[in-house]
């Protein structure tokens, strides 16, 4: 038996949620004395490729044939399943996505596996296969005792801390049979922003709320994202006044992120907004508010303007560089 990772793909390269999967499922074989291979599906640099190697994974294989340039959850589901299959492989990590959920629990069904999602730390294997996930939209944690000769888990962002070796993984050809009615659906079309580093793949976002006061007086807001690297988002009423655009949105409804630094700019800290926040590591929350209801979510808080709190923490970021 073996452990299998799928990797997601972003330009070529595996993405860094993906990288922190197969960390995951290498720390797994390693427990259980067994290999981790990795499964990438659609076009991509072979040296990006054999990078897994560094997070522990032994070899990598790589489906990339024209029907599969697209993300396609039900062709994607059986390339998967054929690969658990020749791989022998008894866990499966998925990191979480909305690909992942797709395709993972159709492989589940495919396979008669056990399928967890939500997870957030390794399973323990001292007694069966337990592992803790994420319920009630972050809320709560729930252990479950995981049955099934073959297990799917799909992984929060975080799980994990990916750090990379010096090892690098042999990659080879995968070309599983597929069929006309693994291509019932289609993608006709795929838009994606560019430019911009990604929410749920960056390990600092900061976010803005009605607090900001238009779409006009945005940039303190950028500034500082741009002097930390890291992502901007926004709350549900900034994208439904169009303030932002609507996929910045983050809450409930929107963009469930886990970086490690969370900031929160005059955003009140509705429950529908802490749903899409509350697994990050450090979450700081700004608001002239002191009765503000992020602040008691918040790791730190800073009762001020953020106007005036915004350029201050900018300069201070750009001076400690």
């Amino acid at each position: 038996m073996s452990i299998l990772i799928f990797v997601e793909l972003d330009n070529g390269s595996i993405k860094k949620t993906s990288l922190e999967a197969v960390a995951y499922g290498a720390e797994i074989a390693k427990t259980k004395g067994t290999t981790a291979s990795v499964l990438a599906i659609g076009n991509a640099d072979l040296s990006e490729l054999a990078i897994a190697g560094a997070y522990g994974a032994s070899k990598v294989l790589h489906a990339n044939t024209s029907e599969l340039a697209t993300e396609n959850a039900m062709a994607y589901a059986s390339v998967l399943t054929a690969a658990v299959q020749q791989e022998n492989a008894d866990v499966v990590i998925l990191p979480k996505s909305g690909l992942c959920d797709a395709m993972g629990a159709r492989a589940a069904a495919k396979l008669g596996a056990s399928i967890v999602s939500g997870v957030t730390d390794l399973p323990d294997l001292t007694d069966g296969f337990k592992v803790k996930r994420s319920i009630y939209t972050g809320k709560a944690f729930a252990t479950v005792d995981v049955k099934g000769d073959i297990k799917i888990l799909g992984i929060k962002k975080n799980a994990i801390e990916a750090v990379a070796g010096s090892g690098i993984a042999d990659v080879a050809t995968f070309s599983p049979a597929l069929g006309g009615g693994d291509f019932v659906a289609k993608v006709v079309s795929q838009e994606k922003a560019s430019g911009e580093l990604s929410l749920t793949e960056a390990d600092i976002v900061v976010s803005g709320g009605r607090g900001m006061k238009g779409p006009e007086h945005w940039q303190p807001l950028i500034d500082l994202a741009q002097a930390l690297g890291a992502a901007t988002g926004c709350s549900k009423p900034v994208s439904d006044l169009d303030w932002r655009p609507h996929h910045e949105h983050i809450g409930q409804t929107g963009i469930k992120v886990a970086p490690n630094l969370y900031i929160a700019c005059g955003i009140s800290g509705a429950i529908q907004h802490l749903a899409g926040v509350n697994s990050s590591k450090v979450i700081v929350a700004i608001n002239k508010d002191p009765e503000a209801p992020f602040f008691k979510a918040a790791d730190y808080g800073i009762v001020g303007d953020v106007f005036d709190i915004l350029p201050r923490l900018t300069k201070a970021v750009n001076e400690s560089k």
